[in-house]
C-alpha cells in the first residue's frame, strides 16, 4: 500500500513563502508509485527537512513498501563494515519494527545470523529476539541458530550466557529438547546468579515439551537442592517452577517439610516483594509440629504486615490464618491486629486494589462478626468512587451494624436511595431491609426503618417505590408485629408502583394485611376486574393468592370476586404455574368437605420465626465458607465461589496441607522421614547460620502470647529454679568474641535487660543437633566452660529450656542474652535460640560471633 506524501495534505505550504502573482516552478504531481524514502540514517534522510533544522526521527512503525526488505538486507550485508554504533542499532531496530507490525522478514534469517557474532550486547538482544521468534513458526531454521546459542552459553559475559540460554529455552521445539538440556545443566551450576537463575526457568519451559526428560535428568532433584542457592532471586525462581512442575501431583505443588520450611522463613528478608509472596503461599500449605512452632512462624512473618505491597500482606493474612486454624479465639485477635493496616491499604489505593480488598473485607466480616465496626466511617461511599467500589461498600456497610452505630449507618443508606444511580439505590433500599431483618440495630432500628420504607413507597421515583416494597415484604416475614407500620400506604401504593416486582409485593402485602387494611378487597377487585390487561404471571399469581387469603379473612366481600378470578385464572395459558394453581384453589374449594382444612392449606403463614433467623439465600453454608477460606488471597474471594466454578478440572491446584506426619497437636509422635529428595538432611549437617548471614529478625509477637514460647518472667525462672554453676568444661573458644568468665547477672537484671530489648531487635537461629541431650546439665556444662553463663534451665515434659547471657571482654562490655529450647518431639532435634544484645548498635555480626561461641561448646552435638 503507498502512503501519502505529506506535502500533498497542505499543498498551500509551498506558497507561503512565495511574492503574490508568482507560481512554482514545478507543481507537485500525484503517483500512485511514491518515491522510496532513503534508508535511516543516510545523507538523504538527514537533508529531508532541507531547512537546516535538526533531521525529523523516522518512524520505525511505518507500512512496508516495495523493496524495503531488499534494502534492509543489503543493510545487513554490510553491517560487518559498518563502524557506527548507532547507526548498526538502528538496522536491527527497523527489522525488528518491520516483524512487530506483522511484516515477514524471515528472509533475513541467514543475515540476522551472521550479525550475531557482535559484541554489542543491545544488537544480541534484538537479534536473540529475531531468532526466536522465527525459529518457532520455522523449525527448519531453528537448527541453523542451535549451535551460535549454544556457543554463546560458553560467552565470559554472564549476560551474553544468560540472555543465549534464555533464547535457547525460548525456542519451544521438541526436536530441540537434547540441544537444551546440557547447556541448561552447565548454567544450573554456573557461577553468575542471573545466567542461575535463567537456567531455573529454562526447566520450566523444557517441562512443557517434554515431561519425561526432567526425571531423566534429574533437574527436580537439582531444584530442590538450589533452595539453598545464597541468591535469593534464584531461590524464589526455584519456589516458582517447583510449585508449578508439581501442581497436577498429590501434593498440590512443592513438596515442603519443617526444613525447607524454616530455611525459607529465616531468609525472608532477602527476599523482594515478589519472592516474600512466593514463600507466604507455602505457609498455608505448611502444618506446624506444634503450637509452639506455630507462634514462632507468626512472630517471624509480623514485620510483613508493615508492607505496602498488597499481594504480600494479603499472603500474609492468609498464612496466619491457616496457622491458627484450630486455636479457638486466634482469628478474631488475627483480625482485629490486621484491620488498621488494610483498610488504610483499601482507602489509599487505586480503585482496582479498593474493590479486590473490599472482597476480602466482607470475607473477614463474615468469618469474625464485629471486628470491623468501629471503622464503618471507612466504607462510606465517595462520589468520586467507580460503581462496583460503592456497590460492594453499600452491601458491606449492612454487615457492620450494631446498637452503637446504628443511627449513623442507617441515615447514610437513606442518603443513597435518592442517588441518580438507580442500581445504588436499590441496593441502599435493600441494605436497609437486611439491617431490620437482622435487627442488629438495637431497640427500635427495625421500627425506624420500615417508617423510612414507608415513606419511600411515598416517593415519586418508581424504582425506589418498587424495591421498598419488596423490602417491606421481608421485614413483615421477619416483624410481624410492624404490620400496623406497614400497612396504610398499601392502598395508594397499588395506584402508582409501576414495576411488577412492586406490585406483585404490594398485593402480597394487601393479603397478609387484609385484617388490618380496610379497603383492601376493593383494592384487589379493581386488578380483577382488569385481568386481561395484566401481563406479568408474577402479578397474576400474587393477585390469586392474596385473595385466597382474604376469603378466609372476610369471605362475604371476597366470594364473588374470587369466583371471578378463578374464572379467568383456569381459562389462562399464559402461565403454566398460574393455571395449575388456580385448579388447585378450585377443587379443594369445591370438594373439600370442611373448609377448615382448606384454611389450612391454602393460608400458611410465610413467617419466619426469630430474629436471628436468615432468609435461605442469606444464609452462608460453614463448609463453603470453610473451603472458600482455603482460596483466600485469590479469584475465589473476588468471584465468591470456589475455583472449580471457573476454572478447568485439569488447571484446577488443590491446598494440600504437609507434611502429613505431625499434626497440628502437641502430643503427636515425632515426625519421620522429613527429607524431601535429601534435602532435609543436607540441611541439618549444617546450620542455616553458616549459609545463610542474614537471618530474620524476630519481631513483636501477634497478639497472643502462649506461655511457652513468652520470654520468661519472673515466675517462671522461678519455677525453673536456680542450681549452682557447673564445673567448666575444656573447651577451646573459637576466634571472634571474647566473653567475660566473671560476668554475673541476677535474675531481676536478667528480666529487666530481655524486656528493654524489643522483640523486632532480636535474632531468631536455629542450630541443628545430631542428638537429643540427655539432661540439661550435659548442655550447660560445655557452655560454662567458655564463659556462657545459665540463668535458669528446666527439663519439661516436650522439651528442655534454658535461659543464657554472656558479656563481651571488651570496653563497651555488652551482655548478650539468650532464650533456648530443645524440642523433645523434632526428628533430628533442633536448638531454637532467640538472642538479644543490650548494645544500641544491635551488631550482627556479634551476635552471629556468639552463636559460633555457643557452637563451639556444643560441638559433640552438632556438626
Amino acid at each position: 500500500m503507498a502512503t501519502a506524501n505529506p506535502s500533498w495534505s497542505t499543498p498551500n505550504q509551498s506558497y507561503s513563502n512565495r511574492p503574490a502573482g508568482t507560481f512554482p516552478s514545478t507543481m507537485p504531481q500525484h503517483s500512485h508509485h511514491p518515491q522510496q524514502p532513503p534508508p535511516p540514517g543516510s545523507a538523504g534522510a538527514a537533508a529531508g527537512n532541507g531547512s537546516g533544522t535538526n533531521p525529523i526521527p523516522d518512524s520505525y512503525f511505518t507500512e512496508s513498501r516495495k523493496g524495503e526488505v531488499n534494502e534492509l538486507r543489503r543493510l545487513l550485508r554490510e553491517f560487518s563494515t559498518e563502524k557506527n554504533t548507532s547507526r548498526r542499532r538502528e538496522i536491527i531496530k527497523k527489522v525488528i519494527a518491520y516483524m512487530t507490525l506483522g511484516i515477514d522478514v524471515s528472509r533475513l534469517f541467514s543475515e540476522m545470523m551472521l550479525v550475531i557474532e557482535t559484541r554489542d550486547l543491545v544488537i544480541k538482544k534484538m537479534v536473540y529476539q529475531y531468532l526466536c521468534n522465527y525459529a518457532t513458526a520455522n523449525p527448519e531454521l531453528a537448527q541453523m541458530c542451535t549451535n551460535t546459542l549454544t556457543k554463546d552459553c560458553n560467552n565470559d559475559d554472564p549476560m551474553v550466557r544468560g540472555l543465549a540460554l534464555r533464547s535457547l529455552c525460548s525456542l519451544r521445539l521438541p526436536e530441540m529438547v537434547e540441544y537444551v538440556s546440557e547447556p541448561l545443566r552447565r548454567a544450573l551450576d554456573d557461577s553468575h546468579a542471573y545466567v542461575r537463575k535463567t537456567a531455573v526457568m529454562g526447566i520450566l519451559k523444557l517441562y512443557h515439551l517434554d515431561e519425561d526428560i526432567l526425571e531423566r535428568n534429574g533437574f527436580v532433584d537439582r531444584l530442590y537442592d538450589m533452595l539453598r542457592d545464597p541468591d535469593a532471586s534464584v531461590v524464589v525462581n526455584c519456589i516458582l517452577v517447583l510449585n508449578e512442575l508439581m501442581a497436577r501431583g498429590p501434593d498440590g505443588g512443592m513438596a515442603i517439610n519443617r526444613a525447607i520450611m524454616l530455611h525459607l522463613l529465616n531468609r525472608m528478608g532477602e527476599f523482594g516483594e515478589f519472592g516474600v509472596v512466593a514463600v507466604l503461599d507455602l505457609v498455608p500449605r505448611y502444618i506446624p509440629a506444634n503450637d509452639e512452632e506455630g507462634y514462632q512462624i507468626m512472630n517471624l512473618l509480623d514485620p510483613v504486615l508493615r508492607t505496602t505491597n498488597a499481594g504480600a500482606f494479603m499472603s500474609v493474612i492468609f498464612a496466619f490464618l491457616s496457622l491458627a486454624e484450630k486455636v479457638e479465639g486466634m482469628k478474631e485477635q488475627i483480625v482485629t491486629r490486621v484491620k488498621a493496616p488494610l483498610i488504610t491499604m483499601m482507602t489509599g489505593g487505586s480503585t482496582e486494589l479498593m474493590y479486590v480488598l473490599l472482597k476480602h473485607v466482607d470475607v473477614l466480616i463474615e468469618l469474625c462478626p464485629g471486628v470491623f465496626d468501629d471503622e464503618y466511617r471507612q466504607f462510606y461511599i465517595r462520589f468520586h468512587e467507580p460503581t462496583s467500589v460503592k456497590y460492594l461498600k453499600t452491601t458491606v456497610l449492612a454487615k457492620l451494624v450494631n446498637p452503637t452505630n446504628a443511627p449513623d449507618i442507617v441515615a447514610e443508606l437513606t442518603e443513597c436511595v435518592a442517588n441518580t444511580d438507580t442500581t445504588l439505590s436499590r441496593l441502599s433500599v435493600r441494605a436497609l431491609a437486611r439491617i431490620a431483618c437482622r435487627n442488629v440495630g438495637g431497640e427500635g432500628c427495625a421500627e425506624s426503618i420500615a417508617c423510612r420504607l414507608v415513606e419511600m413507597v411515598d416517593l415519586d421515583i418508581p424504582h425506589v417505590s418498587s424495591e421498598a416494597a419488596t423490602a417491606m415484604v421481608d421485614l413483615l416475614r421477619k416483624n410481624p408485629g410492624l404490620k400496623e407500620v406497614i400497612a396504610p400506604p398499601l392502598p395508594r401504593a397499588l395506584k402508582y408502583v409501576t414495576e411488577n416486582s412492586g406490585k406483585t409485593s404490594v398485593i402480597f402485602l394487601l393479603g397478609e394485611c387484609g385484617d388490618v387494611v380496610r379497603e383492601a378487597p376493593y383494592c384487589l377487585e379493581k386488578l380483577i376486574d382488569s385481568y386481561d390487561n395484566i401481563k406479568s404471571p408474577d402479578v397474576k399469581i400474587a393477585l390469586l393468592t392474596s385473595t385466597i387469603k382474604l376469603f378466609f379473612q372476610r369471605a362475604p366481600e371476597v366470594q364473588k370476586m374470587l369466583g371471578r378470578l378463578l374464572l379467568k385464572a383456569t381459562e389462562d395459558v399464559t402461565s403454566q404455574d398460574l393455571h395449575d394453581r388456580a385448579l388447585l384453589f378450585y377443587r379443594l374449594l369445591k370438594t373439600a368437605a370442611d373448609p377448615k382444612v382448606v384454611q389450612d392449606i391454602l393460608a400458611t403463614s410465610n413467617n419466619i420465626a426469630g430474629s436471628s433467623t436468615n432468609f435461605a439465600e442469606e444464609s452462608c453454608d460453614d463448609d463453603f465458607r470453610q473451603l472458600l477460606m482455603q482460596e483466600f488471597n485469590t479469584l475465589s474471594i473476588v468471584y465468591g465461589a470456589t475455583n472449580d466454578n471457573f476454572i478447568a478440572e485439569e488447571n484446577q491446584v488443590k491446598l494440600v496441607k504437609l507434611p502429613r506426619d505431625h499434626p497440628l497437636d502437641s502430643g503427636a509422635p515425632p515426625a519421620e522421614n522429613l527429607e524431601v529428595n535429601n534435602l532435609a538432611d543436607e540441611m541439618q549437617q549444617t546450620s542455616l547460620l553458616d549459609n545463610n548471614k542474614t537471618a530474620v529478625a524476630a519481631p513483636a509477637p501477634v497478639p497472643v502470647a502462649p506461655t511457652v514460647s513468652a520470654p520468661a518472667p519472673a515466675h517462671e525462672v522461678d519455677l525453673l529454679g536456680f542450681g549452682t554453676e557447673p564445673t567448666p568444661a575444656p573447651v577451646h573458644a573459637p576466634a571472634g568474641l571474647s566473653l567475660n568468665p566473671a560476668a554475673a547477672l541476677s535474675g531481676e537484671e536478667y528480666q529487666s535487660m530481655w524486656g528493654a530489648v524489643s522483640d523486632a531487635d532480636a535474632h531468631v537461629i536455629i542450630l541443628p543437633l545430631t542428638s537429643l541431650p540427655a539432661s540439661t546439665d550435659v548442655v550447660e556444662e560445655p557452655l560454662a566452660g567458655l564463659s556462657v553463663k545459665t540463668m535458669a534451665s528446666g527439663e519439661l515434659e516436650s522439651e528442655l529450656k534454658f535461659f543464657l547471657y554472656g558479656q563481651e571482654s571488651s570496653a563497651d562490655a555488652t551482655f548478650y542474652l539468650a532464650q533456648a529450647s530443645i524440642s523433645k518431639t523434632s526428628s533430628p532435634p533442633e536448638m531454637f535460640l532467640t538472642i538479644k544484645a543490650n548494645s544500641s548498635s544491635n551488631d550482627r555480626q556479634k551476635a552471629e560471633q556468639f552463636v559460633d561461641v555457643m557452637k563451639a561448646a556444643l560441638s559433640s552435638f552438632t556438626q
